[in-house]
């Protein structure tokens, strides 16, 4: 083993603001592949009596230092591996000179080359690769940006802000110096643009992109009258698939401006696609770098999935110009307060673009199947953590989408008026400001004239609270009493959990479904039947007064906070809401409630040697929904679906994975053969033709009509994937062709998967789906393929999309076959992470989620991924996102 440096972390009680004010800030860049020189030119006011400048810098060649225009010596600041420092004046102006390579940078942190093109990634920390300045995000400043490249190989020179000069250099120039006087086309030359942004920004915002690129563009025009110029910038050929990506930006323009009041402040807009991409997009002021799979669609290269995708992430982005952008965080401790707001726009913005029911299903699908295991698992944080050793590690599924659940609740709690109001004094208030998640807090009291005190809870508690009900009817009284416990379990470093504040949103049903009036005993006046109740003790009861029969309580309609509740509803009473539930969320939560119930039966049957059969109730209920034509087709595609293997192996403690697969599976096809005509009959009703539409109903059947694909393809020998493939005039219908023959085995898997590499090999994006359908397979070859795919020519380890296809399609979609017996699928990602250790390590410390998880499984399997953790930290020499995670993991 060789000698591991064990990295301090770094806590949030230790903030203190920086040194210096940076007034200005002048980049020149002189870019070459190999060596890239960059000058930057800071004008800076110390604070107070503090003289003493430290500046971040990374793997950085140090050139030269000019203070107030004066050489440093060498013996006049000190440098290290992480900083630079040095003694200032009150006021100074200080130029650094550095050189990078953004050829072999393979982090994709800073300045790297993306296909030839140069690009920025500087969220969280990659500014400090790019030169020597305070990499925090509470050093606001006013960017100009000058960039010089050989005209030929770079014609676009793109920065933030509004470009205000340009022009070419003649052959043998030395450099660009501001304002000379250079006019004409000279061939072979170099060229030059200066891009200016008025918006003070911290250095993270900062973006750069040089390329030869090709530009689709377009326009906007605000609710205040200003036409905001639109760039896309793709690789040529690419042109003709971003209309999807244009008008998505429209639509969040527009939507913003109706639903938040935010317009958009400069007069261009540009976002640039690249392909090579640590994550999905990043929000630079007036420069949107986005990883191509989120932007390029047309209907035969992407799936209806991937379009509602690229709308939420283009909108996302944008709407980071207000929240995170005008208005940033003060600390990386503070990152939710950006993204967890923003997180809920986005999702609100693809609610109202699509179907509302089914985005808060898909939210919550994703939230139970991921973050609550993050919540369960030895990276458990905080939504404000107290300490990170590596931020990037940070960049979570509790940041974000739980993150987002915490705005959502303060939504819930406060009403869409109350919450817009809050919503703009926070953004006046703060306007060019780096604040924090107590600030958005206070925004919210003050103009809502309410204590939120205990609700700030939910950014200092980890873990997922569970809260039990039980409830007691006195026909005599008339009187109905729900009792609610709380509980949230210990994470690491928090043993013990105060209550929270939650939001409650109750109704309760009669006989017909009919919601019955809220009246809490000692109330008068007339009662509302839908209400949200605060829920702020370990133990409550809420009692109703005038109930005239017992009713069944409708509870967290809307999911109205992010918690397990444990119900004791009968099979019957789940059956009864699954017909009758009025609340679309809570419909389907009936049934995967219910479906949950049966599987947990199951594999206690499995463990006991008993013979599986299918529950009765559940099979009604399946019925009763593939055969109601009244019901929206993707509610019914949600509803005919299973719990996901993630989410029934949470529910279960240990879990075995092999049996809780075999579980579904057996369920899953028992369903299919007692339903086989009524499926095909479904099927072939929802056959759309021709003609691809991309709108909410259309998606809507497809959704449907593949979710019967997928049921059948499990009886027959694949006779209706195989025609669906062959006729498919979408991607949408190819890939569920495609997933279903190869998911299940089919004879003609083999010549379908050729087919589709030879159509599309030449496509990056739709590539991709091909290493992934394969991983994804349930047959039980699945860890051997996975191995020959990763010799593959068109397997590239350097792509983060190409990496993500098929490794994490196989350890994180596929639990099954990862939780191989002999340990083999840990054994594969282990030897990934130590490859990818030294090369990306952002990467490779995300790819280690699910062998972080070990503790929830049984024994057997514990010991195996204890194992290949343990030779991941012997390999010795980890990035400090790797380490992290594993020293935590093992911990």
């Amino acid at each position: 083993m060789s000698e591991q440096h064990t990295p301090a972390p770094i806590y949030r009680k230790d903030y203190t603001p920086f040194s210096h004010d940076v007034e200005s800030v002048a980049l020149h860049f002189e870019l070459e592949g190999s060596r890239t020189t960059v000058r930057s030119t800071l004008k800076l006011s110390a604070r107070g009596e503090q003289r003493t400048l430290r500046l971040d810098g990374s793997e950085l060649e140090l050139i030269s230092i000019e203070l107030d225009g004066r050489i440093l010596s060498a013996d006049e600041y000190q440098l290290d591996e992480e900083s630079l420092t040095l003694q200032t004046p009150q006021q100074c102006e200080l130029v650094i000179t550095t050189a990078v390579g953004p050829a072999a940078n393979t982090a994709l942190e800073g300045l790297y080359l993306s296909s030839g093109n140069f690009c920025t990634q500087c969220e969280a920390e990659g500014f400090r690769r790019i030169t020597f300045y305070p990499d925090r995000p509470d050093v606001l400043s006013i960017f100009t940006t000058t960039i010089v490249a050989e005209q030929k190989a770079f014609p676009q020179l793109l920065a933030n802000g509004n470009r205000i000069e340009s022009g070419v250099l003649p052959p043998g120039t030395p450099e660009y110096r501001p304002s000379m006087d250079i006019t004409g086309e000279l061939e072979d030359g170099r060229h030059y643009a200066v891009w200016h942004d008025p918006f003070p920004k911290p250095c993270y915002l900062f973006a750069l992109v040089a390329g030869d690129l090709a530009c689709v563009r377009d326009s906007f025009t605000t609710v205040s009258g200003r036409e905001v110029a639109i760039e896309f910038y793709v690789q040529h050929g690419n042109e003709n698939k971003t209309e999807h990506a244009v008008a998505s930006l429209q639509r969040a323009m527009a939507w913003d401006e109706q639903k938040y009041g935010r317009e958009y402040d400069l007069d261009l807009y540009m976002v640039v696609a690249v392909d090579d991409f640590n994550m999905g997009a990043m929000e630079n002021k007036g420069l949107n770098v986005f990883n191509s799979k989120f932007v390029l669609a047309r209907p035969e290269s992407a799936t209806d999935t991937d379009f509602v995708n690229i709308e939420a992430v283009i909108g996302h982005e944008y709407f980071h110009n207000w929240s995170g952008n005008r208005v940033t965080c003060r600390d990386w401790f503070q990152l939710s307060l950006k993204e967890g707001f923003t997180v809920l726009r986005d999702q609100q913005f693809t609610a109202d673009m699509t179907s509302s029911a089914v985005k808060r299903i898909d939210d919550v699908r994703m939230l139970r199947a991921h973050q609550f295991p993050e919540d369960a698992g030895p990276m458990a944080h905080p939504v404000r953590p107290d300490s990170f050793v590596e931020i990037n590690n940070f960049y979570t599924l509790t940041i974000y989408e739980k993150g987002a659940e915490v705005v959502r609740m303060l939504h819930t709690l406060l009403g869409e008026e109350g919450f817009r109001k809050g919503c703009d004094l926070y953004f006046e208030r703060h306007d060019g400001s780096a604040v924090t998640c107590d600030d958005f807090i206070v925004a919210m009291e003050e103009v809502n004239g309410v204590e939120l005190q205990q609700f700030r809870r939910w950014y200092a508690q980890a873990g997922t609270p569970r809260i039990t009900m039980s409830r007691k009817y006195d026909q005599q009284d008339q009187r109905y009493t729900i009792t609610l416990k709380q509980q949230t379990p210990a994470t690491p470093g928090q043993e013990e959990k105060l209550p929270l504040h939650i939001p409650l949103k109750l109704s309760l049903l009669d006989s017909e479904g009919k919601a019955l009036p809220l009246r809490l005993q000692g109330e008068g006046g007339a009662a509302a039947t839908v209400r949200v109740f605060d829920f702020t003790r370990k133990e409550q009861q809420f009692v109703f007064e005038d109930v005239v029969a017992e009713p069944t309580p409708s509870l967290l309609r809307g999911f109205s906070a992010p918690v397990i509740l444990n119900h004791d509803y009968s099979d019957s009473e789940l059956a009864f809401l699954m017909g009758h539930e009025t609340d679309a969320f809570n419909r389907w939560e009936a049934g995967q409630q219910l479906a949950l119930r049966i599987m947990q039966r199951l594999l206690a049957d499995k463990r006991e040697g008993r013979e599986l059969s299918l529950d009765e109730a559940l099979a009604e209920a399946f019925g009763q929904t593939l055969n109601d034509e009244q019901l929206d087709p993707a509610l019914a595609a949600e509803a005919l679906s299973l719990p996901d293997e993630a989410y029934v192996a949470e529910c279960e403690n240990p879990a075995d994975p092999q049996a809780i697969h075999t579980v579904r599976q057996f369920l899953r096809r028992a369903l299919a053969e007692r339903f086989r005509d009524a499926l095909q009959q479904r099927y072939g009703s929802l056959n759309t033709g021709g003609c691809y539409r991309l709108d909410a109903d259309a998606m809507a059947s497809r959704r449907l009509r593949n979710t019967c694909l997928a049921y059948l393809s499990l009886l027959d020998s694949g006779e209706y994937a195989q025609q669906q493939f062959a006729t498919a005039h979408n991607m949408t219908d190819s890939m569920a062709a495609l997933d279903a023959l190869v998911d299940n085995g089919h004879s003609q898997a083999t010549a379908a998967l050729e087919a589709f590499y030879d159509s599309w090999h030449h496509d990056m994006l739709v590539l991709d789906k091909w290493f992934s359908v394969q991983a994804r397979s349930g047959m039980p070859d699945t860890l051997q393929r996975v191995e020959q795919l990763l010799g593959h020519p068109d397997f590239l380890i350097s792509n983060p999309n190409r990496v993500r296809s098929l490794i994490s399609a196989f350890t994180a979609a596929n639990p099954a076959r990862f939780h191989d017996s002999d340990g083999g699928g840990y054994r594969l990602l282990a030897d990934k992470v130590i490859e990818l250790n030294s090369r990306n390590p952002q990467l490779a410390s995300r790819l280690l989620g699910p062998l972080t998880r070990w503790r929830g499984l049984t024994e057997n399997y514990q010991q195996l991924m204890r194992t290949e953790l343990q030779r991941i930290l012997d390999s010795g020499d980890l990035s400090r996102d790797v380490y992290e995670v594993v020293t935590k993991s093992l911990a």
